[in-house]
């Protein structure tokens, strides 16, 4: 099988097993261009690596350093076996192209809720916000009802943020985290749906402060990126 490039994953296909999950820091925006056009190469002159690989996204961070990797597999096995048997030979040559990335951890993620798109939307997606959520230890009872708490809030806002497109709400398999991969019209819409008066998203109703205040939340952060490169096989899937 060889590489398809897209202009996104396909976030409502119902075949993933585990997400992969990682942040990388390159330093500067011209090492995060050329850090993209080296994984391109990378992946692109060879065959693609697993048949359960299903998608290999790339974005970068709207900080000019950093680009957020997101991989969606078909089982946890398939993984270990890139792992074992593909992955260091494409790094070896982006290392090479790129010196001194700083990979900043790998976190495992499954889908647990989404807000899909709008029926008949087919805006395409020009800035996607990571929201990463951490939490005092491993519960995944906790993870849900997290979730399950901005969803309440969600429910309390009088309409959808204009240039929201979708929300994909994911726990980690450790416990400890969630990941909510969200697609925006634009970086300049979410800017302003937060920063909007009244009621909206983040707004200071009982519901949302709730999600704020949510007991055993450790740390996390918000961030955007822009869609960089997104790759599946061309056949098989």
């Amino acid at each position: 099988m060889s590489v398809r490039f897209e202009s996104r994953p396909d976030l409502a296909r119902n075949d993933v097993g585990p997400v992969k999950a990682s942040t990388w820091d390159v330093g500067t925006p011209e090492r995060q261009r050329r850090t993209v056009e080296a994984v391109r190469t990378a992946w692109e002159g060879r065959e693609w690596p697993h048949p359960g690989l299903l998608s290999y996204t790339v974005h970068a961070g709207e900080d000019g350093k950093t680009l957020f990797h997101y991989s969606q597999w078909s089982g946890e096995q398939a993984y270990q076996e890139f792992f074992g048997h593909g992955r260091d030979e494409r790094n070896a040559d982006i290392d090479a192209a790129v010196p001194g990335i700083r990979r900043l951890g790998l976190h495992t993620f499954e889908m647990y809720r989404s807000v899909p798109p709008a029926e008949g939307d087919g805006r395409e997606p020009g800035c996607v916000v990571i929201v990463d959520v951490e939490f005092e230890g491993p519960d995944k009872a906790r993870q849900r009802d997290w979730v399950d708490t901005v969803f309440e809030a969600l429910g309390t806002d009088p309409a959808p943020a204009p240039g929201g497109l979708s929300g994909h709400f994911h726990v980690s398999t450790d416990g400890t985290r969630v990941l909510n991969y969200a697609e925006w019209e634009s970086a300049r819409a979410h800017v302003e749906a937060l920063a909007a008066p009244g009621d909206g998203i983040g707004s200071r109703t009982p519901q949302w402060e709730r999600v704020q205040s949510y007991p055993g939340m450790s740390g996390g952060g918000v961030h955007r990126y822009t869609p960089a490169l997104s790759m599946r096989p061309s056949a098989g899937v």
